[in-house]
């Protein structure tokens, strides 16, 4: 079951059956290195087997690996065989591919999930599909698609679950479908199924120029919330008041707990949006109203908060993490609405995707070190395909 055990195989096959010469054989299936030699020595099937993971066609293809974790910098471009189609499983033509922080921290090995090594990084895909598991009804090949990941984003193919899989809208482009789940979906279950985001609710975006804070800013808008912005410079605040922020706070230059306090006449907030962490947490903690709640995304700062319980009671405060992941295994039901409305809200322009820079695969680094040093604003994708290409210039915007 790894994508990269073809090789494996392959090495394995030559290294039993050296010397031996018969014409090469294809099989539909890949099979463990184990049954595979036991197999050809059983039934005497010597030489050299061709593997071919069932439907792709391809017998490599290019990925962004990750065999070490570490930082970015270690990646590189490798031709690996194409990823092996599993029970209840899509394989995806990958067209395009977003760039998340979370990648930087599966490279680092800080994230959550640890995948096997090698991997590649990518959670969100656009693509075609080219094949699909015994079972799967929901999509097809030749379908459009957007596709949540685990990891294995950064390639030319690409395996997600059939629940993780959704149509591309007809008027939607790959590059604009690349960036749309992760952050989007991100931002609709923190504020509608775990914070209850009402209409008139003051709403607090930490990193709100950022691809994920971003989309809160225009989901807490669609749900009828006058929301506060906070970012770091005033070209990043301005995207922010581009995509419907009502007020902006400069935390390079301003006190978060002081303007805040000043912009809503010394009341606070609702609910606090914050995929900082640091400093910005501990202003949130004394800005919540009572019956606030302050959403857990990440930690962008680098730095993870204590949260001091006595304030939660003092204030009659709930602090709630917020897992799309989680949320994915666990509730692929909330996530399925999520994307529905999400979808309609887009059509209906009320949802405007931020894709600031493109990047070919072979420039994965140097978008990924956009993100680690937080000098991005929406998202930042990278073109595989020529679709992709297509749809917008490779070549990062001056």
């Amino acid at each position: 079951q790894d994508p990269f055990l073809s090789t494996a195989i392959l090495t394995l096959a030559v290294d039993l059956f050296q010397g031996v010469r018969s014409p090469p054989r294809r099989i539909d299936t890949v099979w463990s290195a184990a049954i595979l030699a036991e197999h050809m020595c059983v039934t005497g099937s010597p030489g050299v087997v061709l593997v071919e993971c069932a439907g792709t066609g391809k017998a490599l293809m290019r990925a962004v690996v990750c065999r070490s974790f570490g930082e970015i910098e270690t990646l590189r471009v490798e031709d690996v065989p194409p990823p092996t189609l599993l029970p209840g499983r899509v394989r995806i033509s990958v067209h395009a591919a977003a760039v998340n922080f979370a990648d930087v921290l599966l490279v680092r090995g800080t994230y959550q999930d640890q995948p096997p090594f090698p991997f590649s990084p990518g959670l969100e895909v656009a693509g075609t599909v080219n094949a699909v598991a015994d079972g799967v009804t929901s999509t097809r090949p030749g379908e459009r698609v957007l596709a949540f990941l685990d990891h294995g984003g950064f390639a030319e193919e690409a395996i997600a679950h059939e629940r993780d899989v959704a149509p591309i809208p007809p008027a939607m482009d790959a590059v604009t479908a690349a960036a749309f789940p992760v952050v989007y979906a991100t931002s609709h279950l923190a504020l509608c199924h775990r914070a209850r985001l009402q209409v008139g609710e003051r709403l607090l975006v930490h990193g709100a120029s950022g691809g994920v804070g971003l989309t809160a800013v225009e989901v807490g808008k669609a749900l009828g919330a006058t929301v506060i912005a906070t970012a770091s410079s005033a070209e990043k605040l301005a995207v922010a008041r581009d995509h419907g922020a009502d007020m902006t706070i400069n935390y390079a230059e301003e006190d978060i707990r002081e303007r805040v306090l000043a912009l809503t006449d010394g009341d606070g907030v609702d609910v606090v949006y914050d995929p900082v962490g640091g400093e910005a947490f501990t202003a949130s903690l004394r800005v919540i109203r009572p019956g606030g709640r302050i959403l857990v995304i990440g930690f962008a700062s680098g730095t993870v908060p204590q949260i001091p319980a006595n304030h939660l009671l003092v204030k009659d405060a709930s602090v709630l993490g917020v897992s799309l992941g989680q949320l994915r295994r666990h509730r692929p039901d909330a996530v399925a609405i999520a994307m529905r409305e999400l979808v309609r809200w887009h059509a209906e322009g009320r949802l405007r995707p931020l894709v600031s820079r493109t990047f070919p695969l072979e420039r994965a680094i140097e978008a990924l070190a956009l993100l680690r040093d937080r000098r991005s604003t929406g998202k930042v994708v990278l073109t595989i395909s020529t679709e992709a290409t297509a749809a917008v210039d490779a070549e990062p915007a001056p």
